[in-house]
């Protein structure tokens, strides 16, 4: 094939091609035409394709094509009510889906911090394996105050979100597992009851809660819904109910999905509390208040905003389209 002359030949049916798919509006005839001249095209594109592969032609008209496909199947738009609906509805019933679950590693988590440091505390071999007493008390204080101030709010706040968010998504993605998010609790108690046996010791427990309270109510909370959220997963995989496996898993995971994204959200927030309020020259009273705000604005998302989903039939699966069809079972 002579790839001049054969494009030569061609040229003005491409050329239309091209006009057409560029136009606002079509009438009936310049659709039909559109219709025919994207057929026609195609032709072309085999033809070049297995005759005389040249790659600036093949590339050329595999865009023309591509522009005029837009016509011939639509394009889908992400519009604001599609986003309203989600956040409103598809999101908060995911969270409501996972609710008892956030709820159980919350408790148990805490009272096993609580339990953990009160170990610490009066036990002066668990002490002494954190550091002497010098060290202990440089940490109660100084460090500890000092994390919440020592870097650049916005990139701290960056850093801060970015950790908690892949330690979140780590919950989830391996909570099939049924070890990792156990893991991470695990290392979630020791943490949070070392720091409050330390700052215990020094007489400064009030600090402590003070500088734990404004981002780390959410922070935790969002963290504890990831665990629980993965859990869930695992519990899926081993009690599946009526559902088959294989689609209780596929569902359980899409919700999980849902429920990663909007703890992206408020994470996101917790980050901001932590860089600009929890360092800052603000009241105490009122960055504790902050805190408090967010955490009962994040559960009431969870618990009144899910519950009002639900009755709307929504279940936190994919809807519209990304919905998934489902096959009548037998029996």
């Amino acid at each position: 094939m002579d790839i001049d002359s054969f494009g030569a030949v061609r040229e003005a049916r491409w050329a239309r091609l091209k006009e057409l798919s560029r136009s606002r509006r079509l009438s009936g005839a310049e659709a039909d035409e559109l219709t025919r001249l994207y057929q026609a095209t195609a032709g072309d594109l085999a033809a070049v394709r297995s005759a005389a592969p040249e790659p600036s032609v093949v590339s050329r008209l595999s865009v023309l094509l591509a522009s005029a496909r837009v016509w011939l199947t639509g394009a889908h738009t992400v519009s604001t009510r599609d986003a309203r609906r989600y956040l409103t509805v598809g999101l908060p019933a995911a969270f409501h889906r996972v609710r008892w679950w956030g709820v159980g590693v919350t408790v148990a988590v805490v009272l096993l911090a609580w339990l953990s440091g009160w170990w610490t505390l009066t036990h002066p071999e668990a002490l002494d394996l954190i550091g002497p007493p010098e060290t202990r008390a440089l940490i109660a204080e100084e460090e500890f105050a000092s994390y919440y101030t020592e870097y650049d709010s916005s990139s701290f706040s960056a850093t801060v979100w970015t950790n908690n968010g892949w330690l979140a998504a780590q919950c989830i993605a391996f909570g099939i597992t049924g070890v990792f998010p156990l893991y991470l609790m695990y290392n979630t108690v020791i943490q949070l009851g070392v720091a409050g046996a330390v700052m215990a010791e020094a007489g400064a427990l009030d600090v402590f809660f003070q500088l734990i309270a404004p981002h780390g109510l959410l922070e935790l909370s969002a963290v504890f819904v990831a665990a629980g959220t993965g859990l869930r997963l695992f519990w899926t995989m081993l009690v599946p109910g009526p559902r088959p496996r294989g689609r209780a898993l596929a569902e359980e995971g899409r919700g999980a999905i849902a429920v990663a994204l909007g703890l992206v959200i408020a994470l996101f927030a917790s980050g901001l509390i932590e860089g600009f309020v929890t360092g800052s020259a603000m009241p105490w009273w009122l960055k504790i208040v902050i805190g408090l705000i967010a955490v009962v604005a994040f559960w009431m998302y969870v618990f009144v905003a899910g519950r009002a989903a639900v009755r709307t039939g929504a279940t936190g699966d994919s809807e519209g389209d990304f919905a998934t069809d489902q096959a009548a079972l037998a029996g």
